[in-house]
């Protein structure tokens, strides 16, 4: 009876709990802590949305059990936004379901397609229920090059060749979380082709679609020729329209995944509340200028903490998309890994971020930085930074970090 349970144990414990730790006890002490740390938009929802969720909450008939796929409603309108986003089509009876947020739809798809001992293919470092969905189903994970590149797709031809079982599936997720990869669709069309040719099932995660800086809006995998016929992809409203609470995302793609996908939340949720999938309805079928204006913020939130953790000393890669920065750690304290370098910053910069082990082993030289303050508080944290790495303030490169 003491044993720790089956599936429990499958999981690490939780790498960012340490810095949540000794943030919590920063805060305690009343110290002001710039929290980059978590992925959580920060914006408010655009009124019109809400205003529509006001407006269907009143009516007493959105107040029973939804379907746990969706209202035909809101099906139409994902369908209609990938038709003119990225000009495939799809029905939104077979190859689309709503989903509470894309976490939940991948962890159930992994559920619901997962035998035990399965081998999956998962980039690394990439976010850890690509990772441990899959772990938890009872299936193996075999780790890739988290790039989209000539090395990504040699890596998966030795895990094809190499492995027994021969695997199941792959993860992609351009622009990723939390690298701020982005692939081209010449890329998506040599991982489709390997994909059909070996059969193997394409998991995209497509969170960050909208959150671009430079050129060409990023592309779909579902826009090659012949994905459906192996992809599910997986969307949210969480960044688009600042929607994270809400937890509102879809998968589309193959109906025999959409499918198993239906049947097990079928037995595990009766779907989001209604209000909230009308409101999601608006969000898609109505003025997409609030989603321009929230480029437009991330991108001088990026070019605000970029530039000055330049001057700042410490040279971090401009993101082209999605909400975060890519941190390798500054070379003086490379030794420490990526948790005790944030809880030093945290402790002596006052600013927390993700420790990049977090998402796999081989991102532990980095830290993510996430876009999710205003600039004012980011130019503070610089100013923190700066003060921190510069060379008479700076803690020995020897010292170990303060428990």
């Amino acid at each position: 009876m003491t044993e720790e349970f089956h599936r429990i144990r499958r999981l690490p414990p939780y790498v960012f709990a340490e810095v949540n730790q000794a943030k919590a006890a920063a805060r305690n002490r009343r110290e002001d802590i710039i929290d980059l740390g978590m992925g959580n938009p920060d914006s408010a929802t655009p009124p019109h949305i809400v205003a529509k969720l006001v407006e269907t909450v009143a009516d007493p008939r959105s107040h029973r059990y939804s379907t746990s796929k969706g209202i035909p409603g809101l099906r139409r309108a994902l369908a209609a936004y990938y038709d003119r986003r990225f000009g495939v089509k799809l029905n939104p009876e077979t190859e689309v379901i709503a989903t509470l947020g894309s976490k939940e739809g991948l962890a159930n798809l992994a559920n619901a397609i997962t035998s035990p001992g399965d081998t999956i293919l998962v980039p690394n470092p990439s976010y850890p229920i690509h990772q441990f969905g899959f772990i938890i189903a009872g299936a193996s994970v075999r780790s890739v090059p988290a790039t989209p590149d000539d090395e990504m797709l040699r890596a998966l031809d030795r895990a094809v060749r190499h492995s027994v079982p021969k695997p199941t599936a792959l993860i992609v997720n351009f622009p990723s979380n939390p690298t701020a990869y982005l692939a081209t669709l010449d890329f998506y069309k040599e991982i489709v082709a390997f994909a059909r040719k070996h059969e193997i099932f394409i998991l995209s995660d497509l969170a960050y679609a909208e959150i671009y800086f430079e050129g060409a809006p990023p592309p779909s995998v579902l826009q090659v020729e012949g994905a459906k016929d192996i992809t599910v992809e997986f969307t949210s409203m969480s960044k688009t329209y600042s929607m994270p609470g809400w937890r509102m995302g879809f998968a589309a793609g193959n109906p025999r995944l959409i499918s198993a996908l239906a049947r097990m939340k079928s037995y595990l949720d009766y779907g989001a509340f209604t209000p909230i999938q009308v409101a999601a309805t608006a969000a898609l079928n109505g003025p997409q200028d609030c989603v321009e204006q929230m480029r437009t913020l991330y991108r001088e939130r990026r070019d605000v903490l970029i530039k000055g953790l330049a001057q700042a000393g410490w040279d971090v890669p401009s993101p082209a998309g999605s909400m975060f920065a890519w941190a390798p750690i500054p070379e003086r304290y490379a030794h420490l890994g990526s948790v005790d370098f944030a809880k030093l910053l945290l402790e002596r910069a006052k600013v927390a971020v993700a420790p990049g082990i977090g998402f796999g082993e081989y991102g532990d030289g980095h830290v993510r930085i996430a876009l999710v303050e205003n600039t004012h508080r980011l130019r503070q944290a610089v100013r923190n930074i700066r003060a921190f790495m510069a060379p008479g303030n700076a803690p020995n490169p020897q010292e170990s970090v303060s428990a």
